[in-house]
């Protein structure tokens, strides 16, 4: 089904700008919600409401890039970007006189625990605890707090995505660099952490999945069925790469890095091992549901079809 009005709201970033795209080639009307050249922005409750009311498909996405050092200051905002745009978004829901068929909000896979005993389903994964979960619970709970009857909500409980320009980027550099290495450190011993990843596109074919899909609600894991452990993850790249020297990176090098260019070690020590059981029982086929295939689409041009 194309033709229809699609609103994004946080459409700037990476997956945003993605999105926009892949639904305007797909015939799609999409309006803006943001900053800047935005359709509407944020504050103005007026415009908000004006680009939602009568849109068939409200997508959020914003919030602030947790690929940063945890300081007091990033913190809250790290927060506030996601609570107070969600809560601004709800209000317009509440109020307009058409409001959307399904209202789809950011979340992420973060959201479980720290896990390498097994994975972690809708039903049957385990929240975890720390800063990162924190943030996405409260997320999730300020989503669901706006409800309106006739409107489905559904939380994309999105792992790392994976596309050009995306958070491949930096393992991409130290690869190169011959630190391609798996990263040691963290609870799970010898690189053994998993990796649950997804590439973009299957995000997008997923939220079109979804949208045929109206008895589906609630949280949805979007990731890949194929998810890797770290050191996986690194050969898989070295090879794609045709990298052959490298090293690991232990604790203290991965700190001293993490702090060099403004991250936490936290995104690549976790152990995140998140499957999308809701998606697989529906009939979801992934494009790219193994690693080596998503990489190369990414880093080959000559094999890429939809990056």
């Amino acid at each position: 089904m194309t033709g229809r009005r699609i609103v994004i709201a946080g459409a700037s970033g990476f997956v945003g700008e993605y999105l926009v795209r892949r639904f305007r080639e797909a015939g799609d009307t999409v309006a803006t919600i943001g900053r800047g050249a935005a359709d509407a922005r944020w504050s103005d409750s007026d415009a908000i409401a004006a680009v939602i009311d009568g849109s068939d498909v409200l997508i959020n996405l914003a919030g602030k890039s947790v690929n940063c050092r945890y300081t007091r200051k990033n913190k809250a905002a790290i927060f506030s970007s996601r609570l107070l745009t969600t809560a601004e978004l709800g209000d317009a829901v509440a109020g307009v006189q058409h409001p959307p068929a399904v209202w789809f909000n950011a979340s992420t896979a973060t959201i479980y625990r720290h896990a390498d005993d097994r994975p972690m389903t809708e039903k049957k994964g385990e929240l975890g605890y720390g800063f990162s979960v924190n943030v996405a619970t409260a997320w999730e709970r300020e989503f669901f707090a706006h409800h309106r009857d006739g409107v489905r909500q559904v939380a994309l409980r999105m792992a790392i995505v994976l596309g050009d320009g995306s958070a491949l980027t930096p393992l991409v550099r130290l690869t190169r660099l011959g630190l391609g290495g798996p990263q040691i450190g963290g609870k799970t011993a010898g690189g053994r952490q998993h990796f649950s990843w997804v590439h973009i596109a299957d995000v997008f074919r997923s939220i079109e999945f979804l949208l045929d899909h109206a008895e589906i609600a609630d949280a949805v894991n979007v990731c890949s069925p194929h998810p890797v452990e770290n050191r996986e993850l690194m050969a898989t790249l070295r090879r794609v790469l045709g990298v052959r020297f490298f090293i690991p990176l232990f604790s203290w090098m991965l700190e001293l890095g993490a702090f060099a260019i403004r991250s936490e070690t936290e995104l690549l020590v976790k152990s995140r091992w998140v499957v999308p059981k809701r998606l697989l029982d529906a009939g979801f086929e992934f494009e790219f549901p193994t690693l080596d295939g998503a990489l190369r689409d990414i880093l080959e041009p000559s094999t890429r079809t939809t990056v």
